[in-house]
């Protein structure tokens, strides 16, 4: 048995973290410190095991995420659009 599946077994609480990114371009080494950074975020605040922390990242495609009733690759096309005109 895997210490983790043990400590679940047990009934271990094992804190998780879900971070929900647009998939934009995140590197390796960034998605490393989001995770890094959340442990070590749970570690000091609420005194948590960072053995049993678990931090997940979760890459979402412009297309599915929205902002005020649109969606961000819309809004990121019209930014991009007001930004051209603006530096001519």
């Amino acid at each position: 048995m895997t210490s983790l599946f043990k400590y679940y077994i047990i009934g271990i609480k094992m804190p998780h973290v879900h971070i929900k990114i647009t998939d934009e371009g995140v590197t390796a080494k960034e998605k490393a410190q989001l995770i890094e950074g959340a442990t070590k975020l749970l570690e000091d605040i609420l005194n948590k095991n960072r053995k049993t922390t678990f931090v997940t990242i979760e890459e979402v495609s412009t297309d599915n995420w929205g902002i005020s009733g649109e969606q961000v690759t819309k809004l990121r096309k019209k930014a991009k659009k007001k930004s051209k005109k603006k530096n001519k």
